[in-house]
This record gives structure tokens, C-alpha cells and sequence, in this order.
């Protein structure tokens, strides 16, 4: 059954929209060429979408640089604001973009382990309206969190978890209510780390993969055929639960003690680099152990590459064991830990997988790491937003986030 008028003129104002995100500013001619869609139909849609103020002529394009068809036509980027929001277990980044994904503001702060639910909510509600003033955003139209933690499958709410502070939780509806517009979405973090490494990073191509997230805790993300998967409760990559030999115990099911966390943690690192005599002081938002393998690559110590050799062995029974299980054919090393062991870890991870395993798998070094969070945070609100802006006329999406996949509950 052909498309009616209204539903063809719809697809093809979504069609266009998508390519000038994708492919910057664009002529009316130019949009014909990647559409395939007649001259007048572009035209219809070019006047359709100026009308509706989400495109507007941005500058001409050609020899002459004169004339109707020399006019380039983009995005109107003020037409929305975002918010993009890492939240940590001691601290919050945020960064406020318009349309198009440019940054116009960012701000942190960090929140202290003796801060009170009520004081540590207000810290980060302000920071958030403060950061929007700055880029001179009237209001926020989406708001998306990445943050540690289940996500209700259902509800797509973030979950109680032991280990967790409660202000976590408050925190998305104390945005609710402060910004009533807008529309908030909560995913969690290593889930968000795996789109931006998709979308921008070192899984750029792949719709098969698993991101390991190597942090202040340790987590994972599948994505298979394309899709992020979340399993039946929310919980698809609590691998920091995973039982593995070497922690001298086993984990619980309110306790990662004893599981991978144990080892891979950044706590865990830390404590491993000790063994081989290097240290290091804490660098900023990252783990201490983050610092301590990048050392441990430029070889600051005499048994460098001994510690990054005991690094790999750990990594690696996380490895070989997802791929055993969902032969992804690559595997990410995310998070800040991942990110600075670069290729030299990932090569020693991708020699003892090959090692233990028959599937052909790629062992990649993220190229984001710990930023990727706050990157796949903007991503989806953008998505959300281009979702809401570019949809035909009919009933208003939802505000709250779509059910989607998460990972590991305990902090990174």
C-alpha cells in the first residue's frame, strides 16, 4: 500500500533533515542528488522546513556564489539546547550544546562522600542550571544522563543500589521538577560509553562488539547486531559480578567483592602497580590507576612491562569470557584505564584471548575513555530531540528514556 501524501512528505522532510546533520550545510541541489527525490519535492520540503524554522540559509555555495541555487541550507542549531550529564559517585560534568552537537558551555563539580543527599542534588541541579545560563540557553529541551546503576527496563528509572549514594536517585527528579520542559533521559554509563565509541571511537563500524569498562569499576556493554542489549531485569554486563579464580572469594548478590571488580578495579590496579614499584599520584577526575598504567606504557619503571603483563592476565578472563559466550569478533577496552593502556595493553589482552579461544576476536584501545560517557550522554539527547523536532505531527513522544540496555551497578 503506497504512502499517503502527509506520511511521504514526513519521510522525506526526516530524510533531508538527517542528511544536513549528517553532511553539514547543503544546497537544494545537493539534496536532490543524495535524496533522489525530484526537484520539486525538494523544493516543497526546503520551503516546508524553512517554515517550520528548522532550517535556515547559511551561506552560498559554488563559483558564482549568487542566486536560488547557490544557497546553502542548515540546521537551525538554537532551535533546541541539551545537556549531556556524567555522573559519578563524587562528582558531576555537564556540557550544554545546541542542535548540532557544539559545545557551548561545560562545568563539574565534585561532590564529597560527606555531602548530604539534599546539599549533593542542589550542587548538581545548580551546576546544570548554571551551565545552560552560560551558553544562553533560555530553557533545556533534553536533558541525558549516563550515570552508575540499573536502569528499570520498564520504567527507564535508575534503580536503588547498594554502594551507590542516594542522591543518584533524587537527582533526576529534582531535574524533572526544576526543568518541567524538559525531557530527561537516564541510561547507564558504560551503556552510554559503547554508543559513543560506536558512533565516534574505536567501534566506529562495528555492530557486533563489547565494550569492557575499565574504571574506578569494572563493567561491559554488548551490542549485538547493532542493538544495545539490556536483558530481562536491566542488567546485561554486571561483569564486576563475574566469578573469576584469583580474588580469593566470591562475589554476593548486593557485593562485587570476590567477582572481576576485584581484580580490575581500579583500587585493584592500583594495588597490582605496587607489586611492580610504581606509584603515582591521583590526575583529576581520573582513577589513580589510570595514571599508573599510563606510566606503566611509557616504562617510568624498571618492571613496567611486567605489571602490564599481570594487567592483561586479569583483563583477559573478562575477555575470554564474553567472547566464549557472545563472540563479538572485537572487544573494546573502555573506560579511563582502557583509553591509556592503549595498544600496548590491548595487544597483550588480544595474544591471551587468541590463545584461549577458537573465535576470532579484535582487541581494541578506546580512543574516548572516560569523556565517553559524557559524549554518548549528548549523542541520545540528541538523538531524542532530533526524534521529537523532526517527527510528522501526531501524538508527543514520550519524555522519559526508552528502555534500553545497562551495565554494571557498582560505582566507576
Amino acid at each position: 500500500m503506497p504512502a499517503s501524501p502527509s506520511t511521504a512528505r514526513a519521510i522525506n522532510d526526516r530524510l533531508a533533515l538527517r542528511l544536513l546533520q549528517q553532511e553539514g550545510p547543503l544546497t537544494a541541489g545537493q539534496l536532490k542528488q543524495l535524496t533522489g527525490l525530484s526537484r520539486p519535492t525538494v523544493a516543497d520540503l526546503v520551503e516546508r522546513l524553512t517554515v517550520s524554522g528548522l532550517i535556515t540559509v547559511v551561506g552560498e555555495s559554488g563559483e558564482q556564489r549568487r542566486g536560488p541555487n547557490a544557497r546553502l541550507y542548515g540546521i537551525v542549531a538554537d532551535r533546541a539546547h541539551l545537556a549531556a550529564l556524567d555522573v559519578r559517585t563524587d562528582s558531576v560534568a555537564v556540557t550544554v550544546c545546541d542542535l548540532i552537537g557544539r559545545e557551548l558551555a561545560a562545568e563539574s563539580v565534585p561532590i564529597g562522600p560527606g555531602t548530604g543527599t539534599g546539599p549533593a542534588v542542589e550542587q548538581a541541579v545548580t551546576l546544570v542550571e548554571r551551565a545552560a545560563k552560560e551558553a544562553g540557553a533560555e530553557e533545556l529541551h533534553t536533558v541525558g544522563i549516563g550515570a552508575p546503576g540499573l536502569i528499570d527496563p520498564v520504567t527507564g528509572e535508575l534503580r536503588g543500589t547498594t554502594g551507590l549514594p542516594e542522591w543518584h536517585r533524587r537527582l533526576v527528579a529534582a531535574l524533572q521538577e526544576r526543568l518541567p520542559r524538559a525531557r530527561v533521559i537516564v541510561e547507564n554509563e558504560t551503556n552510554l560509553a559503547a554508543l559513543a565509541e560506536q558512533r565516534d571511537g574505536a567501534a566506529r563500524g562495528r555492530d557486533t562488539f563489547v565494550l569492557l569498562w575499565l574504571g574506578h569499576g569494572a563493567g561491559a556493554a554488548v551490542v549485538l547486531d547493532g542493538v544495545l542489549r539490556h536483558g530481562a531485569s536491566g542488567g546485561t554486563g554486571e561483569i564486576g559480578f563475574l566469578p573469576v579464580p584469583g580474588t580469593g572469594g566470591l562475589p554476593s548478590a548486593t557485593d562485587c567483592t570476590g567477582g572481576f571488580h576485584s581484580l580490575a578495579g581500579s583500587a585493584a590496579v592500583a594495588e597490582l602497580a605496587a607489586r611492580f614499584g610504581l606509584s603515582a599520584a591521583p590526575a583529576g577526575r581520573e582513577p589513580a590507576a589510570a595514571e599508573l598504567v599510563r606510566g606503566a606504557v611509557r616504562g617510568d619503571a624498571p618492571r613496567a612491562a611486567e605489571f602490564l603483563d599481570a594487567l592483561a592476565d586479569r583483563v583477559t578472563l573478562a575477555a575470554a569470557s564474553v567472547v566464549a559466550v557472545l563472540d563479538p569478533g572485537c572487544v573494546v577496552l573502555g573506560g579511563e584505564i582502557g583509553r591509556v593502556g592503549g595498544d600496548a595493553l590491548a595487544a597483550r589482552v588480544a595474544r591471551r584471548v587468541a590463545r584461549m579461544s577458537p573465535l576470532p576476536t579484535e582487541v581494541r584501545a578506546s580512543t574516548l575513555g572516560g569523556g565517553a560517557v559524557l559524549r554518548g550522554a549528548l549523542l541520545t539527547a540528541r538523538d531524542r530531540a532530533q526524534e521529537i523536532l523532526f517527527a510528522p505531527p501526531g501524538p508527543p513522544a514520550h519524555p522519559r528514556r526508552t528502555p534500553g540496555p545497562t551495565a554494571p551497578a557498582h560505582p566507576r
